[in-house]
Formats: C-alpha cells, structure tokens, sequence
C-alpha cells in the first residue's frame, strides 16, 4: 500500500470520503433514530430508536427511546454533531444527535454511541438564545470547521426572523449568529443546504412561528404570512447574494432543499407545500443563478373536504445517493412520487406510489375530478395507515425508502385528527434495483401508538451512520 494510501485510512474521520464510498461501504440500516412528538399536550416527546435490522428478532420494534423532560418542545429535526464534511479529520467522532425544537426553542443533545441506550448529554434551554434574539428551531447541519449550524425562523417573540445560531462542536453552547452582521436577513427562514466547494448556500422559507402554531388557515398565506422565496448565499462571505421569488402559485411556501450530492455539480432543488411543486436552481453561468418550475403535482378537485380543491402538499423531497432519483411526499393526496432527474433539466416521473391521505374512499372526501380515481385506505398487517406520507429518508444504496406520517402535531390535528390522536407509523418501500420503480413492503411497519402507554408522531429518521440527507461533500 502507498504510503499515501496509508495515511488517508489512518486519518478516516466521520462518514464517508464521496457519495460513492457511501454507496459502496455503507452497508444497510440496521437502526432509526426517529424524532416523536407526543400525540397529547402537556406530555414529553421521545427520540426513539427503531430496529429495522430484518435479521433481528426485534425488527420494526422501537428498542430504546429517551423521553425528554419538558412538555410541550415539539422535536422535529435532527443533525449530527459531525459528519462527512469532516471526514478528514480523525480526532472526530459522529457520536451526538443535536434535536432542535420547534415550539420551545430548546436544544437537545442526544448521545448515540450506543444506539440501544440513547441518552440526554446535554441540553441548551431556550434562555441562552435570548441574546441573539431567535426562536422557532429548525434544520441542524454539522460544518467542516467543527461548529453546528441551525436555522432559526422567529426572534423572541415568534415574529418572523430568518438567521440561523452557531453551537460550538464540543461544548453544544450556543457562540453567534451566521449571516454577517449588518446585512440583510431573509424576512422567512426553514431549511438550508450548502455546498462549500460552490461558495454557496440555499436557504427556504416556512412562515412566522405565531402563525405556524396557531395551525394553517389560507387567509394567512393571503395576508404574507407564509413565504415564497429561496435566498442564495456566499457560504464563505455569510451573506445573501440573491434571493429569487417563486413564481405564481406553484412557488408558495418552500419548504425542503437538497442539492445533488456530488459536490462538483451546481444543481439544487427545493419543493413548495401549498404550491406542490419541485422547482430546479442552478448556476446560469454568470454570476447569478436561475430558477426553474421542474415537476408540478395538480391539485384535485373535491367535496366534504376544507377546501373546493385539495393540494398534495409537497411536504418531503429526498435525492438518492447516486443522484439519479428525486422523491417528492405528497402528504395530503397519500402520494409518494419518484423523478429520475439524471438530467437535472429534464424530469423524468418514473414511478409512484399510493399510501393512505385524505382522498381514499374510507373519508368523506368526493372526489369531482372524473380522471382521478379514489383510491383505497392503507393497512399493513391489519393497521389501518392514518395520515399520508410525510418525511423521507432513503438508504445510502438506494434500494429502501423510509417513510414516515407526521408533519407537525398542530397541523396533524387539522388535517388527520385520527393520526393526532392515535399515534403514527413508518412504513418502508422497496425500490427495484434495475428499474426503480417502487413497492410497498407489506410486512414492515412500526407502530408509535402504544409505547408505554403514550402515542407519538414520528417525524424525521436517521441512520447512525449517516444518510441522504444528513451529510455535505467538501
């Protein structure tokens, strides 16, 4: 062996060296941490971990769980303490899932070296973010340069505020804003994704936290409540450089951005919940970027339900790890689509999948549009499948797709108040590996509607090792 050779395996850090060493070395799942908000107020939420391990005698059962010790903190997503940004640095561990929360602002530390006894290592309580005026906690991504980055969508009142807080690597304690200071901050913040070798950064917008809380009405996205943009930054410079408005309809309230993986491509994506849509941005070549309507799910005419046209609610979107197909959850029609965009300029919808949603012929939902046909409810083994699918995650080969049914509980009460009151599921789909289309596994579901006596929602799941939407290539 070179000698080269030798000293990039003495100096392997967290993760994996590209995405292709992901797929190749990966291996499968054998655990999910997924984040659970409880189904009842003033109850404690869990992180829990899920076997999906098929040769275990425990499969799709929840192992272990931690209850965290507030009411009311609403986890949503998670990050890791590190990952494949700093896989050239040996001396760290991926070894701590870092819970923001939505509704208290407060920040849990989740020690995962044991996958089978999780526990709470450290807590940053909503006080110490008071300084830097931010609340309403969101996406949490692991940096190259050892801090972690989350973003924030709120100020200390929940107005609307987009910015995101720094925790240091090693201590977890909150050290600053990112976004440069004295230039502009997005009104709206949700999710981001960065791509250091393109000295760039997307962000997205949700809504002002008040509103969020006080659950969906139209007239607030009438009223601006809601966002329509992404904001463009200069990674190194810290600082937006264009923000572009989402055109028509189609472009209101985005939520999820991912890029492609490989880091050397400049082609990023972000998916719009009421507009349902998937729009493509990209480097025109000139020192701009542009943004166009990629892929567009048609809402469907209906009785009996809120509204006189129901949207699919673009909720999830999720790249595999080859860059060659983009997932998008329709949680409200009970649709998971799958695009083959090896040519990021050309959608390519090569397969979909039914599961559950408000459309289905067990709910008092007509269907008026004579071309779509109401399709049945979901079971699994005898469960009926409240909710439609929400987040994604997909394993790093490409051949499992992870999905769960809870979007946020105040939201899940309007819109599933069955799935709120119940409890949820994770349910998995089979991808074939020659032609990609997709299977519902109808022996796997995990049931969160009876853990020691208290139901929860899962929400967003994540592999010990890294997945597809946890990790950022240099």
């Amino acid at each position: 062996m070179e000698k080269n050779a030798i000293k990039c395996c003495l100096n392997k850090g967290p993760g994996y060296k590209s995405p292709e060493d992901a797929i190749k070395n990966g291996g499968s799942e054998k655990f999910l941490f997924v984040t659970c908000p409880n189904t009842k107020d003033g109850e404690h939420d869990i992180i829990a971990c899920v076997d999906v391990d098929p040769e275990s005698e425990t499969f799709t059962k929840v192992i272990n769980y931690v209850q965290l010790p507030y009411e009311n903190d609403e986890v949503h997503h998670s990050g890791w303490n590190t990952c494949s940004s700093c896989y050239d640095d040996s001396s760290l561990v991926r070894s701590h899932l870092i819970i923001p929360c939505l509704n208290s602002s407060r920040i849990y530390v989740i020690n995962t070296k044991d996958p089978k006894k999780l526990k709470i290592d450290h807590i940053v309580e909503p006080e110490k973010l008071l300084p830097f005026n931010v609340s309403f906690l969101h996406t949490s991504h692991c940096l190259a340069d050892g801090n972690i980055m989350i973003s924030t969508l709120g100020d200390n009142d929940g107005n609307a505020r987009g910015n995101f807080i720094l925790l240091d690597g090693k201590t977890f304690e909150p050290k600053k804003t990112w976004i440069k200071e004295n230039t502009m901050e997005p009104k709206f913040n949700y999710d981001f994704w960065y791509q250091p070798r393109q000295n760039v950064m997307i962000s997205s917008e949700w809504g002002i936290p008040n509103a969020i809380k006080d659950g969906f009405k139209v007239e607030d996205v009438i009223d601006g409540k809601y966002g329509n943009k992404v904001h463009i930054f200069k990674w190194n410079e810290k600082e937006i450089c264009q923000s572009i408005e989402l055109p028509g309809p189609e472009g209101q309230i985005p939520l999820e951005v991912r890029f492609l993986h490989d880091p050397t491509k400049w082609h990023a994506f972000v998916g719009t919940a009421l507009g349902s849509s998937i729009f493509h941005i990209y480097d025109n070549g000139n020192g701009e970027y542009n943004c166009r309507l990629a892929a567009s799910i048609n809402p469907v005419k209906v009785s009996g339900w809120a509204m006189d046209v129901m949207p699919p609610l673009v909720t999830d979107i999720i790249i595999s790890m080859d860059d060659k197909y983009l997932y998008a959850s329709c949680w409200l029609h009970g649709i998971i689509k799958q695009y083959d965009i090896s040519d990021p300029f050309n959608f390519v919808l090569n397969s979909e999948i039914h599961i559950s949603g408000s459309l289905h012929s067990e709910t008092n939902v007509k269907i008026l549009d004579e071309d779509y046909p109401q399709p049945n409810p979901t079971y699994i083994k005898g469960t009926k499948i409240e909710g439609g699918p929400q987040m994604l995650q997909l394993s790093l080969d490409g051949k499992r797709l992870y999905v769960s049914n809870s979007l946020y509980l105040k939201w899940d009460q309007q819109f599933y108040p069955d799935l709120a009151s119940k409890g949820g599921n994770i349910l998995k789909i089979n991808i074939n590996e020659k032609s990609g289309k997709m299977t519902l596994d109808e022996s796997f579901v995990v049931d969160l509607t009876d853990i020691d006596g208290s139901s929860y929602l899962p929400h967003e799941m994540r592999y010990p090792g890294g997945d597809c939407t946890s990790d950022i290539w240099l």
